[in-house]
């Protein structure tokens, strides 16, 4: 597939970069304080921070990920997406209208107030960790699908992302973020569509229809109901689906600066409602997408003589061989702008909070607001750097899920169940507080590391499925905090 564009196509994605620089510049005139910088001066219509905030759940993960899930198994990612309905109703009565009423910028200034600074400074800390981890998965994902359609090596491609990111993110701050996702998510929801609508019509026509093999294959169920944590199963997809989702909510500075950029509660509601209810069907086609591509190969050795081994390769195959020229290039758009749009809002959140919850707070407390834009923008280059530098180093390692898996695990867990504290009111002191992360980390780390051991150490083996690592993680938090605040509030009781 090297190779393997038109001019046409070429000439699509050339003016796509340019189209986002020059918005870049176009929102410098606008972004003049550290307020607009951040939060865009709380100036967003509701609909584009929707679009905003479903755009950092979407990235160039739920292009090859997801369609490959469903044409290697079934529909169980579906249920993922199905448990944003409670999260998002819990997010929505006690979550925003605090968040608002406080007029929050960074999420984790909250945990200062309700947990003391120890939780505010780990918290962001892990975030802003994190973010290098998500820039890296995703940039090298992204720059791995387009470098199999153009006649550059990974390396090249990587950087050119990277750079074209910082660029715009750095000169329009969070207006030049929110305007580019809404673009990026009408691309992407125009080429998913174009896809979906040609694989059906190929897939439902004829008097024998090949959908019918994906039917016989039972591609379309949601998992096995076996009361399980060791394998996928559908309660095990609940599990993750409620606690990563009240973390992307509750806990992401990705999503609350977006949903916070809005003038008023009510508004900042809305964007959430919008977003999850673009978000759910967009799932469900990229899910689609994947069945249908199972039923279209389903006769034949196509993929076989191809060299296609997984179900992550399918779909770009079918792009480069299906799709036509001019759609192959606004397809491939939408990819790496789903990457770009989880990339821009993650370098300009990782400033926010390195200037709210690090330097401002613990460095410099007057910082001007001149000292502030320059540390804003330099922050954002060299995160996005890092990011970068990451990306590049995921060329070497074995599977890039499985680095994200521990990446999102370590951290991700720690600071939902820090939230869930606060919001519970959980009086701690700092040493519990330390010991309460302390074993968070260690449970993740073993729940993480402790696989296929020797037989002799099968006793510390952990076998639960991989993606309730940071849910276990959380519990462990929970628990340990809990039994430390019981104590607290008894000694209260006796004095």
């Amino acid at each position: 597939m090297q190779g393997n564009l038109d001019t046409i196509d070429v000439a699509i994605l050339i003016l796509y970069s340019a189209v986002l620089i020059g918005m870049g510049v176009y929102y410098t005139r606008k972004c003049r304080t550290s307020e607009q910088f951040m939060v865009a001066g709380r100036s967003i219509p509701a609909w584009a921070a929707g679009l905003a905030v479903m755009s950092a759940y979407t990235s160039s993960i739920s292009y090859i990920a997801h369609p490959g899930k469903a044409f290697d198994s079934n529909w169980h990612p579906l249920i993922f997406s199905l448990c944003i309905f409670p999260v998002v109703w819990v997010v929505c009565k006690y979550a925003v209208p605090y968040y608002r009423k406080a007029q929050l910028i960074s999420v984790y200034s909250f945990l200062e107030e309700r947990l003391g600074s120890w939780g505010r400074i780990y918290a962001a800390l892990a975030f802003v960790l994190y973010m290098i981890g998500r820039v890296a998965v995703i940039l090298y994902l992204g720059s791995l699908l387009l470098s199999t359609f153009v006649p550059w090596n990974i390396i090249t491609v990587i950087i050119a992302i990277g750079l074209i990111t910082i660029i715009y993110t750095l000169l329009g701050g969070m207006e030049a973020v929110i305007w580019t996702d809404v673009m990026q998510s009408i691309i992407m929801i125009v080429g998913i569509i174009f896809c979906a609508i040609s694989l059906s019509r190929d897939v439902f026509s004829g008097s024998e229809p090949l959908i019918q093999s994906a039917i016989d294959a039972n591609k379309f169920s949601f998992g096995s109901w076996d009361l399980s944590l060791s394998s996928r199963t559908i309660w095990v997809m609940i599990i993750y689906g409620i606690t990563e989702n009240l973390r992307s909510l509750l806990a992401d500075q990705n999503y609350v600066q977006k949903y916070c950029s809005v003038p008023t509660e009510r508004e900042a509601k809305r964007s959430i409602w919008i977003a999850m209810l673009i978000y759910i069907p967009l799932q469900a086609i990229f899910l689609y997408i994947g069945t249908t591509l199972f039923a279209f190969y389903s006769q034949g050795d196509e993929l076989v003589r191809a060299g296609i081994t997984k179900g992550d390769d399918v779909f770009p195959y079918f792009i480069a061989t299906q799709v036509p020229a001019g759609l192959k290039g606004l397809i491939i758009a939408a990819i790496i702008a789903a990457a770009m749009s989880t990339v821009d809002s993650a370098l300009n959140c990782s400033a926010t909070v390195l200037l709210l919850d690090v330097y401002k707070r613990y460095f410099k407390p007057n910082i001007s607001e001149r000292a502030s834009m320059i540390f804003l923008r330099g922050s954002t280059v060299v995160w996005g750097l890092l990011g970068t530098g990451a990306a590049l180093w995921m060329i070497k390692a074995k599977s890039a899920l499985d680095v994200w898996w521990q990446i999102s695990g370590i951290f991700g867990g720690a600071i939902l169940g820090l939230f869930l504290l606060a919001f519970m009111r959980v009086r701690l002191r700092l040493w519990h507080g330390l010991v309460s992360i302390g074993a968070s980390i260690a449970v993740i780390s073993w729940a993480t590391f402790a696989r296929n051991l020797p037989e002799s150490w099968q006793w510390a083996q952990c076998n639960l499925d991989g993606v309730i690592i940071g849910a276990t993680g959380t519990a462990a938090l929970m628990v340990v905090a809990c039994i430390f605040g019981l104590f607290n509030r008894k000694r209260d009781i006796q004095a």
